[in-house]
């Protein structure tokens, strides 16, 4: 019953700060600049790592999707389930487990760090809203950034997956893989991508922030709560990955 009693507590906690967000969002003048800063933070400096795990990812499925349809049913096939695989879930998936052990933890271990060390107190001290000064210039780049990263890790997932199938595919040629992707590809498909993304995106980053301002204990805390972001933000974005499913169905 405590536990229980101590979810419906944190759920309202969370519930108390979206509202808090949602109120300061009309006022871009107190976190625009600060929210350009972060989406730069998360989006330039991070777009190597998302490149990277794009390719590996588009790399993989083109190979296993080789290997398991050699054969059995025509080539251009393995272009639409290449197509299919990135564009609806490796593209925003993988941005949003990098962005999630990057960003994520590293919100909630900056956040976590100034409120054992009372900053958040003196901000408020000071007469500045926390809100309005840490979380929401957060989550609004975590909006801005992510659907930028998710579109280029399709577009490098598509580029790997399209070279490594020519290379490691008995018979395929570029008219095959095109045929499929095309036979594929859907606009609608292209925008539930990048919806996802900025779902993940404000996921991941409201998340971290509202675990980070429950930070207590000192170091240990501070190590704690990071380890606590993480965990909460890896299982939010499965839960959001399979509940926005019926989405793409439905168009």
């Amino acid at each position: 019953m405590r536990k229980l009693t101590n979810g419906l507590i944190r759920v309202g906690e969370a519930a108390v700060l979206a509202g808090q967000i949602v109120r300061v969002l009309p006022r871009p003048r107190l976190y625009l600049d600060s929210a350009l800063q972060q989406a730069y933070l998360m989006g330039i400096q991070s777009l190597p790592l998302v490149l990277i795990m794009a390719f590996l990812g588009g790399a993989v499925t083109s190979q296993q999707t080789g290997a398991q349809f050699a054969g059995g049913l025509p080539l251009w096939v393995i272009g639409s389930v290449l197509a299919a695989s990135v564009i609806t879930e490796l593209g925003p998936v993988l941005t949003g487990i990098v962005m999630m052990a990057r960003v994520g933890a590293a919100i909630a271990a900056e956040l976590a760090s100034m409120k054992v060390t009372e900053q958040i107190d003196a901000l408020v001290a000071m007469g500045r809203d926390p809100v309005a000064f840490l979380v929401v210039p957060r989550v609004v780049g975590g909006l801005i950034a992510f659907p930028p990263l998710v579109i280029l890790a399709n577009a490098m997932g598509l580029a790997a997956g399209y070279f490594i199938a020519l290379l490691v595919v008995d018979g395929m040629t570029s008219a095959d893989l095109i045929y499929g992707m095309r036979f594929y590809f859907r606009t609608w498909a292209l925008i539930f991508s990048v919806l996802k993304g900025a779902v993940f995106g404000f996921a991941i980053t409201f998340i971290a922030c509202f675990v980070g301002l429950s930070g207590s204990g000192g170091a240990e805390g501070v190590g704690r709560t990071t380890t606590n972001a993480v965990v909460a933000t890896t299982i939010a974005l499965m839960v959001l990955d399979v509940l926005l499913v019926p989405v793409l169905k439905a168009f």
